[in-house]
């Protein structure tokens, strides 16, 4: 019988959606308050593989992903991603905004083996972790490459991507090593 033992601490990295480029700067230092330092930052790239968000989001929107320092317990996503909802929600009341929903925050987490999304959306494909919030694996490492799922978001299969979140393993290894 197999003992259960905790699992290795995480890399945790938040995907930033807005048209409001300008308050990127503030959104990171609120995700920093909360989740420590940030090692790293995609280029600001254009969310242009659907539309889903357009309407409430308004256009041109664009994506920046951002890495923490400290690594996480696998099990505190469903946390993470009530955290994040909250800072959501305070840009929505803020009323300095022309559309529904001016910033989307999209936590996840990365292990060497697997990129995981958390969501407050249920499908067949993901786990329910508590209090509302689901867990997606979206991304598996196989032979050194990130290789997107059937149900991997069109964005996430992109070949930028991909090669954004290959760095941050190499920095999440290396991580790793020195704890040991």
């Amino acid at each position: 019988m197999a003992e259960p033992k905790a699992a290795v601490k995480a890399k945790l990295f938040c995907g930033i959606l807005t048209k409001y480029t300008e308050v990127l700067e503030e959104i990171e230092t609120e995700l920093s308050r909360l989740f420590g330092e940030i090692d790293t930052r995609s280029e600001l790239m254009r969310f242009d593989k659907t539309d889903y968000y357009t309407e409430s989001m308004g256009a041109p929107i664009m994506r920046e992903f951002v890495s923490f320092v400290p690594l996480v317990e696998q099990d505190e996503l469903s946390r993470i991603k009530l955290q994040t909802n909250e800072i959501e929600k305070r840009f929505f009341q803020n009323k300095r905004f022309d559309v529904i929903r001016p910033v989307n925050l999209d936590p996840g987490i990365l292990t060497s083996s697997r990129l995981v999304l958390a969501s407050c959306k249920d499908y067949s494909h993901r786990i329910y972790l508590g209090n509302g919030v689901y867990a997606e694996v979206t991304l598996i490492y196989r032979k050194g490459e990130f290789t997107p799922l059937e149900w991997t978001y069109p964005d996430y299969r992109s070949e930028e991507y991909r090669n954004y979140f290959k760095k941050v393993r190499e920095i999440y290894t290396a991580q790793l090593r020195l704890l040991k």
